[in-house]
C-alpha cells in the first residue's frame, strides 16, 4: 500500500460522529491499496453535506447540481475513455433519490465508474426530510411519527440494471477493501454505504443500532454483484462535427484601445444579478473586439450568500480564467465584500469601486464609494455597477455594453437610462 495523500491534513468538515468522514478515509485506504496517482482520480460529488469534501481531496474534483453527480460522471469517463483513470461518485441518498434514472442508465450502459452511495437514510443538509431510502419506521424531524413505507433497495434495483460490481457495507470501520473492488471492477459499479445522521437521525430514533436497522429494513449486508460487468464502449465517430453552433457566434462591432488583459472581480450577493452582470460585461469586451472569459463563484446551496464573478478581457487570447489579484474589484453588497475581502488585501494598485453604505477593506487599492444600492436597488446594484466600471475604466466603449444589455429580454426590466447615472 502507498503513502500517497488522497486528502488535505485539515479536519474532515462534518459533524462529530458523521460516517461521511469514513466514507472520505476509507476512500483513500483503498485508492492507496491500488497505488493510483491521486490526478488519475475524478471525484464528482452531488449535493448534500458529503459534497463538502471537495476541498479535503487532492483528486481532481467536479461539484455537480443535486441528483445530477452520475450522469456528470457518465460524460466524464465516456469522454476520457481511459481505464487508467477512476471517476468515483458520492451522493447521499437523496441525491440518489433525485438522480434514480442517472443511475439506472448508467448501470444499463456499463459506464466505468463507482456511485458511492452516503445512505444515511434522509435529507442532511435541508434539516432531515425523508428520502426514497427511509425505511419503514424510521423517524425523522419532519416524519417524526416514522416512515410507513419501505425504502428503495438500491443494490437490487443497480443489479436488476446490469451493474457490474454491487455491495451494501455498514459505514463503520475499515470497508477500504470493498470500495477497493469496486474502484477496480470494468463498468459500472455501486458500493452503498449505511450510515445515521448524528444530528437527525440520532437524535429521531434514540436508541437505534445502524446494524439492527439495516437488519429489520430487509437491506442484506453483502456482495451482489462480483465484478465481472462488460464497460460501456464510447462509439467512434470518424467525422466530428463542431460542438459550436453558428447562431452563438458574437461578431465585434466596436474597438478597443487596452493594450494588456484587465482582470475584473464582481462580487456582491445571490439573487442581485451579479452573474448576468458579469455575462453581459464579458459579452460585451468581445463585441468590442476583445477576447474574454467569465468565472463563476458562489455557495454549494445556490440562492443564498455571496455571488462573485471573475472576468477577463485581453486583446490577446486567453488560456485561463480567473485572477487571485484582479486590477479592478466591484463589491455591491456586505456578502460580496465578505467573500472578496481577501482579494482586496493582495490588490497593491488597481482600484476598488464599493458601495457607499459598505466600509472599506484593507487594500493597497484605490477606493472609490459609489451609491450603488441606493440609486436603483439591490436587484440591479450589480448591473449598474459594471455599467459603472466600463465607463470610468474604459476597457471598450460602453456602446457595446449597452447593445449586450438591450439585446437581453432583461432590459425590459429595468430602464436602462437608470444604468447610466455616471
Amino acid at each position: 500500500m502507498s503513502n500517497t495523500r488522497f486528502l488535505t491534513d485539515a479536519q474532515l468538515p462534518f459533524c462529530k460522529g458523521c460516517g461521511h468522514a469514513l466514507v472520505a478515509q476509507n476512500t483513500e485506504k483503498a485508492l492507496q491499496k491500488l497505488n493510483v496517482n491521486p490526478l488519475d482520480v475524478v471525484l464528482v460529488t452531488d449535493i448534500g453535506c458529503h459534497g463538502i469534501v471537495d476541498k479535503s481531496f487532492l483528486t481532481h474534483t467536479v461539484h455537480g447540481l443535486h441528483g445530477r453527480s452520475s450522469a456528470l460522471a457518465a460524460g466524464i469517463t465516456a469522454g476520457l475513455n481511459n481505464p487508467g483513470k477512476k471517476v468515483i461518485v458520492f451522493t447521499g441518498d437523496g441525491g440518489a433519490t433525485i438522480g434514480m434514472q442517472h443511475l439506472i442508465g448508467g448501470a444499463h450502459l456499463g459506464f466505468d465508474m463507482t456511485v458511492v452511495v452516503h445512505n444515511n437514510m434522509l435529507y442532511g443538509m435541508t434539516g432531515g426530510q425523508p428520502s426514497e431510502f427511509t425505511p419503514c419506521g424510521f423517524k425523522t424531524p419532519t416524519l417524526p411519527e416514522g416512515s410507513t413505507k419501505p425504502g428503495y433497495d438500491i443494490c437490487e434495483l443497480m443489479v436488476a440494471a446490469g451493474a457490474s460490481y454491487v455491495e451494501r457495507v455498514i459505514g463503520i470501520g475499515d470497508y477500504s477493501d470493498s470500495l477497493a473492488k469496486a474502484f477496480t471492477a470494468p463498468g459500472f459499479s455501486l458500493v452503498e454505504v449505511m450510515e445515521i445522521c448524528p444530528s437527525y437521525g440520532v437524535k429521531s430514533n434514540p436508541g437505534m443500532k445502524l446494524s439492527k436497522l439495516v437488519e429489520d429494513a430487509g437491506w442484506n449486508v453483502k456482495v451482489y454483484a462480483d465484478g465481472k460487468g462488460n464497460s460501456f464502449k464510447t462509439p467512434i465517430n470518424s467525422e466530428p462535427k463542431s460542438l459550436i453552433s453558428d447562431k452563438f457566434e458574437v461578431k465585434p462591432k466596436y474597438s478597443s484601445s487596452i493594450e494588456r488583459p484587465f482582470s475584473i472581480m464582481l462580487s456582491g450577493s445571490a439573487g442581485e444579478g451579479v452573474q448576468s452582470a458579469a455575462e453581459f460585461m464579458a459579452k460585451a469586451a468581445i463585441v468590442a473586439g476583445l477576447n474574454s472569459t467569465k468565472k463563476g463563484s458562489y455557495p454549494v446551496t445556490v440562492g443564498v450568500g455571496f455571488s462573485a464573478s471573475e472576468v477577463i478581457v485581453s486583446p490577446k487570447q486567453i488560456l485561463y480564467t480567473g485572477s487571485p489579484v484582479p486590477d479592478v474589484l466591484i463589491i455591491t453588497s456586505t456578502d460580496g465584500l465578505g467573500y472578496a475581502r481577501a482579494a482586496a488585501g493582495r490588490m497593491k494598485g488597481g482600484v476598488i469601486y464599493i458601495d457607499e453604505t459598505l466600509d472599506a477593506p484593507e487594500t493597497g487599492a484605490r477606493i472609490v464609494k459609489v451609491p450603488f444600492r441606493e440609486r436603483v436597488g439591490a436587484k440591479n446594484s450589480a448591473m449598474y455597477a459594471v455599467f459603472y466600471a466600463v465607463h470610468y475604466e474604459k476597457f471598450y466603449p460602453i456602446e457595446a455594453l449597452k447593445d449586450v444589455f438591450l439585446s437581453n429580454k432583461i432590459a425590459e426590466k429595468v430602464n436602462i437610462e437608470s444604468l447610466l447615472q455616471f
